[in-house]
């Protein structure tokens, strides 16, 4: 089995038949290596910080090495996704704009045990039909058979039941990748973050994307500001989920087609 492409090589057609027949894709060479660089810099601050919070509300436990809503001003996540990596697939495969979902992290050592360890989709709801969200792993650390790479049960986006442990274990695939590779799936295959049985970290950054109308994790507009979104570019604004919001007036809501805050283009 082969679920490897080249990045900016592979065409739709190719993307379109790997994701449907095993619902995942590598994509090599996506991220250049000063981008990384900047990204890893950034993320034990990050952590830190997320991790006083959730030990001071006391959720801690099984969230070693996890880092949420990385989206702010003045970090990595700007200019990540302004160069809109994996853009023409993404859009192809949720048939149009769409939004951030969320945008997290992931250090995985040897001593931590986490949830994302679990066998787990990340689509909450099951449909074999609709397509509404495609999730995004950005390989900081390269992806190896002893560092924890994720195991995914391929063609297991399109069945609803959750496979037993044994069938996932016997069966399932490590993501076997390479420094800077992007991987692309379906939301609803079945996956789990492998155990990392080396000294090293094996660091990732995971992002969802989904279509403009389903809501967000993170109320991103709203934290970032709106005066903020009139500064950004309109992929950005578009990405960030500006374009998307929800009125809180009515006010708000009486608006002439160009100031609406959920615009006709989003679906």
């Amino acid at each position: 089995m082969n679920n490897t492409f080249i990045y900016k090589r592979a065409t739709l057609a190719d993307f379109r038949e790997a994701i449907d027949e095993y619902g995942w894709v590598i994509f090599e060479k996506a991220i250049n290596q000063k981008l990384i660089s900047e990204i890893i810099s950034g993320l034990e601050t990050a952590y830190n910080l997320r991790r006083e919070i959730q030990i001071l509300n006391g959720i801690d436990l099984n969230m070693e090495g996890t880092l949420h809503h990385l989206l702010e001003k003045d970090n990595f996540s700007l200019e990540l996704l302004s160069k809109l990596y994996c853009h023409r697939e993404i859009r192809d495969f949720l048939g149009g704009n769409y939004i951030l979902n969320g945008i997290n992290g992931v250090i995985n050592s040897k001593k931590d045990k986490t949830y994302t360890q679990t066998i787990h989709r990340d689509a909450r709801t099951f449909s074999s039909e609709s397509k509404w969200m495609i999730q995004m792993i950005i390989v900081l650390d390269d992806f190896t058979l002893f560092n924890g790479a994720t195991h995914f049960l391929s063609g297991s986006h399109k069945l609803d039941i959750k496979p037993d442990e044994k069938h996932f274990r016997a069966f399932a695939k490590q993501a076997i990748a390479k420094k800077g590779s992007i991987i692309l799936f379906d939301s609803n295959i079945w996956h789990a973050g492998g155990v990392n049985f080396t000294r090293k970290l094996r660091r990732a950054l995971t992002l969802g994307f989904t279509k403009p109308y389903i809501k967000q994790q993170f109320d991103y507009p709203r934290f970032l500001g709106y005066q903020f979104g009139e500064t950004l570019n309109n992929d950005l604004r578009q990405i960030i989920g500006y374009n998307a919001r929800v009125p809180a007036s009515l006010q708000e809501y009486y608006q002439p087609i160009p100031h609406r805050l959920y615009k006709s283009d989003q679906g």
